[in-house]
């Protein structure tokens, strides 16, 4: 079975460990987005085209993120064996209680994540290690991304043993594949990428989604 046609081997894994400094003393991940916990609207979002989705979170913050996805789409959950330890880290623990071969790798706090830029990556991934998408700044969009499971695991376990926390040097192990923005404007607008970090950039986010 492809990965074009075989949604069941695809895992979604959504990244919801950090500490959200910048947007105050709560938990943005579950914070109630224009009548969602924000969670819930990427879980809601990318369920159309994984089989499975995997919450990586600490420990403490299961309870909360398990109520915002009561009655969606079932999640299980891969716990942060030490916290803090960044993003790639992470990415690390997601992947490895991924069931598919390919996985996506998506932040909690990207509301707008479009299913079909999603279908493209795990296309483009097809026969190689990583889809990232790369816009025209140059900057790799490395947490809406597909991986090889096995093999970025691998390649995060050698960045993290070298002390590199940066999300894109794993990369420089993998064969990947760039998505550029080009080719992300065919099937999803840029909105796609957009995170919430700040109360201001919810606030606004909240706004367009109440208007839709």
């Amino acid at each position: 079975m492809s990965l074009e046609t075989g949604r069941d081997e695809r895992t979604g894994v959504v990244l919801a460990g950090g500490h959200s400094t910048r947007f105050g003393d709560d938990d943005k991940a579950v914070a109630d987005l224009a009548g969602t916990p924000m969670i819930r609207r990427v879980v809601d979002r990318i369920d159309s085209v994984v089989g499975d989705v995997v919450v990586n979170c600490r420990e403490g913050q299961v309870p909360a993120i398990r109520d915002a996805l009561e009655g969606g789409p079932v999640a299980s959950f891969a716990v942060d064996p030490i916290p803090d330890r960044g993003p790639m880290a992470g990415i690390m623990t997601g992947l490895r209680a991924a069931a598919g071969e390919y996985a996506l790798v998506v932040a909690c706090d990207m509301p707008f994540v479009d299913p079909a830029l999603v279908d493209q990556l795990f296309e483009r991934a097809a026969g190689h290690d990583a889809a990232v998408p790369r816009l025209d700044d140059q900057w790799f969009q490395t947490t809406q991304a597909v991986y090889r499971t096995a093999p970025m695991i691998d390649a995060c376990e050698r960045a993290l043993e070298r002390d590199e926390r940066r999300v894109v040097e794993p990369l420089l192990d993998l064969d990947y594949v760039v998505v550029d923005e080009d080719d992300v404007r065919d099937d999803a607008s840029l909105d796609t990428f957009e995170n919430v970090n700040t109360r201001e950039e919810f606030e606004r986010a909240a706004e367009r989604l109440e208007t839709e």
